[in-house]
């Protein structure tokens, strides 16, 4: 990954020194959120990719919005680069620091303002975790939709930023499905309100923008979330497969039924048996691939697409098919899927959790493809995804420790992108681009499409100081990067090779 040298010319440094910076903060924050010391910083040095560890030059950590609002406006008045970072659970490396800029950490700001249970709504700052708002309304018999399996540590403003989906985006939506109104600080230091309590607002749909936006635009400072009725019912089905292409295929089959499941998702052999022996959530080791598919709703909607879903599954060659027959079951069974990426890291020291999207059609011929490619790489490769939007999360598996094979799993990582984009998908589902596909960035995009990205940036932040290197490369780096063949679905050049 790394920056080339043309690409850093095209980032801003500041003249400023640190002393300065470090007394500027302590005029308007404690001592204790201040962070300057090298020992201090290390904690803040990685988000969930930690391939790429960076210490910032300073760490603050403001209690309320008015604080935000002040360290913005001292970062801009010294031209100062900043990054915002949640939990620090991301994993493209968007919260990965800036060594000659300040870290903004959010994770003080983690209050439930308001919550409306007549309006389905509720206000929360942005170091809420996502779970948190479930938990809190709850009483109400109200939940917050979007659930990442990281749901328990991730901060809802993180989710805002990645546009964070879960096991049921594919019936309720991403994260940009589910808010109502957003809060954030510009580079300036001035606060910005968009969106309504209503159902629809005039104008272009800057809230849209600001969802998904990795923190090049502004840093959020409250959120105004969508609740929905808790279901009367809920169950999961568990079918396994003795082929990935068959149960990929069977995919494509429920949603042509005319069935939106509440939750489909798909594991592989390789991820469902280390899952298992993780966490122990009853998953069949003997087969070469899992579907989970849940429905939801009243009693009786559940039993019909219950039923129904189980004869499509019987029909496109399931080789066995659990239904869960109480809560404890189907919280057990959806506890072994949140528990993949762990599971996986027991395997080996590291991993890669890619994340890329694909037209379901394609899903049989894309897992075969991957699974070639472990030869080619000589590495790995468990999949967990949600296969019912084709968001898929191929986890690659190295040992960083031992000779290139970080190297060749960046390579595998990135083929598998391009392949995305070469079936008509793109580089990202909810993970966002950070670092970690930013080169992917220059293959799914031609240079006038990267040109207008970095127009609408500058509208925000004409001197690119948020977030630098993140999420938009710059022109220099795509034409250094150089093998922009792939795009929208077409072979570009076919004759260079991809690799």
């Amino acid at each position: 990954m790394g920056h080339s040298e043309k690409d850093l010319q095209e980032y801003p440094i500041s003249s400023t020194d640190k002393k300065t910076l470090v007394k500027a903060f302590l005029a308007i924050l404690s001592e204790e959120s201040v962070k300057h010391e090298t020992e201090d910083l290390t904690p803040f040095e990685c988000d969930g990719l930690s391939a790429y560890p960076q210490i910032p030059m300073i760490a603050v950590l403001p209690e309320n919005e008015e604080q935000v609002c002040h360290v913005m406006k001292i970062c801009n008045d010294h031209k100062v680069p900043v990054v915002f970072r949640g939990a620090g659970t991301g994993l493209s490396g968007g919260a990965i620091p800036y060594d000659q800029g300040v870290l903004l950490v959010l994770t003080k700001l983690k209050s439930i303002v308001q919550i409306d249970p007549l309006g389905r709504s509720a206000v929360v700052q942005p170091g809420v975790r996502n779970a948190a708002i479930s938990e809190a309304t709850k009483p109400y018999q109200l939940y917050y939709a979007p659930d990442p399996s990281s749901q328990i540590a991730c901060s809802i403003g993180g989710n805002v930023a990645e546009n964070s989906g879960g096991v049921h985006c594919l019936k309720y939506g991403l994260t940009v499905n589910n808010i109502l109104k957003v809060r954030f600080v510009t580079i300036e230091g001035e606060i910005v309100e968009l969106g309504s309590e209503g159902l629809d607002t005039p104008g272009y749909d800057l809230l849209a923008l600001i969802t998904g936006s990795e923190g090049l635009l502004g840093v959020v400072t409250e959120v105004t979330v969508k609740l929905l009725p808790t279901p009367e019912k809920a169950q999961v089905i568990m079918a396994s497969f003795d082929d990935v292409e068959k149960a990929g295929l069977a995919v494509a089959d429920i949603i042509a039924a005319g069935i939106i499941p509440a939750g489909l998702e798909m594991m592989d052999k390789k991820a469902v048996n280390a899952v298992e022996q993780f966490i122990g959530a009853g998953y069949p080791m003997g087969a070469e691939a899992m579907l989970l598919c849940e429905s939801d709703g009243s009693s009786e909607e559940v039993e019909s697409e219950i039923a129904k879903t189980s004869e499509v599954l019987t029909k496109a060659g399931a080789t066995e098919i659990t239904v869960s027959t109480d809560e404890a079951q189907r919280l057990k069974l959806w506890a072994g899927r949140k528990s993949a990426f762990p599971a996986v890291g027991r395997v080996l020291p590291d991993y890669f959790c890619m994340d890329g999207t694909i037209p379901r059609k394609t899903l049989p011929r894309v897992l075969k493809r991957i699974a070639e490619m472990e030869k080619e790489f000589q590495l790995q490769c468990a999949n967990v995804f949600h296969a019912g939007d084709g968001n898929l999360h191929p986890l690659i598996m190295f040992d960083a420790n031992e000779g290139d094979q970080l190297h060749r799993a960046e390579l595998y990582g990135a083929a598998i992108l391009e392949l995305c984009v070469e079936v008509g998908g793109t580089i990202t589902g909810e993970h966002g681009v950070g670092i970690e596909k930013i080169n992917q960035m220059c293959v799914q995009f031609d240079n006038h499409e990267i040109q207008t990205f970095l127009d609408l940036k500058s509208a925000f932040d004409p001197d690119r100081r948020l977030n630098p290197g993140k999420a938009i490369p710059t022109l220099n780096r795509c034409a250094e990067f150089g093998h922009m063949h792939v795009h929208r679905g077409e072979e570009r050049f076919p004759d260079i090779p991809r690799f």
